[in-house]
């Protein structure tokens, strides 16, 4: 059997059962659970507003998961998004802890640790659609060797705004890997949750993703292209 919190402090008992997988087996045959039913479980624990990030590391584990960002009507329009009810703003995966994924890369809640938008794909959706408001300026993720503009980078006090926007904002919810499961069986959940859900800043896996988030990346990217041919002819 697998006890798992929801986001709104609950817990949930369930179990998971593999064909032809017997020592994966994590309960009896009449209690099978189809990879569909554990999609739906994932998304019953996501849906929840979840914690602010500040409080945040009490609750999430160092453990392999599922994670969801929320956030308030007012902040979706900020996005320039239509809010959609218990619907994440984002929805990813840690294969190791989700403190260290979750709160450690992308939302840089060590402050001797500097923030790194250019290492995360999430981090540069939140910037695109809040390069105006914040008045964010791309450069590329390595400015000694600058290539693949499309994961760009912000200047370290753009990644301070970023961060503090995103602290102040956002919520978060987990799902923590049952027992059982294994990597591949996880990002089997994932894709279905995403599928399912079609969360608007997600790209990789989701039929719905955003032109509008396609194109504002895309302006970061060039921004980050031209930052680096100007250095060059300085140098």
């Amino acid at each position: 059997m697998v006890q798992t919190e929801s986001a709104t402090g609950g817990w949930g008992v369930g179990c998971v059962v593999i064909p032809h997988r017997p020592s994966l087996n994590s309960c009896d045959h009449d209690e099978v659970m189809t990879m569909e039913t554990r999609g739906n479980e994932a998304r019953g624990v996501l849906s929840g507003v979840g914690w602010s990030v500040l409080n945040a590391p009490e609750h999430v584990g160092t453990v392999p998961g599922l994670y969801a960002i929320h956030a308030s009507v007012q902040v979706w329009g900020d996005l320039g998004l239509a809010h959609r009810e218990d619907i994440p703003l984002y929805v990813g995966k840690s294969e190791s802890s989700l403190v260290e994924r979750e709160l450690g890369q992308h939302f840089a809640i060590d402050p001797s640790v500097q923030a790194r938008t250019g290492g995360s794909t999430v981090r540069r959706s939140f910037a695109a659609l809040l390069r105006v408001p914040l008045k964010l300026r791309a450069v590329p993720r390595n400015k000694e060797n600058p290539e693949r503009f499309a994961n760009f980078g912000l200047e370290p006090e753009g990644d301070r705004v970023l961060t503090r926007w995103m602290h102040d904002h956002l919520t978060l919810a987990v799902w923590p890997m049952p027992e059982g499961f294994s990597l591949a069986e996880l990002s089997a959940v994932e894709v279905n949750v995403i599928r399912a859900w079609t969360p608007p800043l997600n790209i990789k896996d989701n039929p719905g993703r955003l032109r509008q988030l396609r194109v504002a990346r895309a302006d970061l990217a060039a921004e980050a292209k031209e930052w680096a041919m100007t250095a060059s002819l300085v140098t």
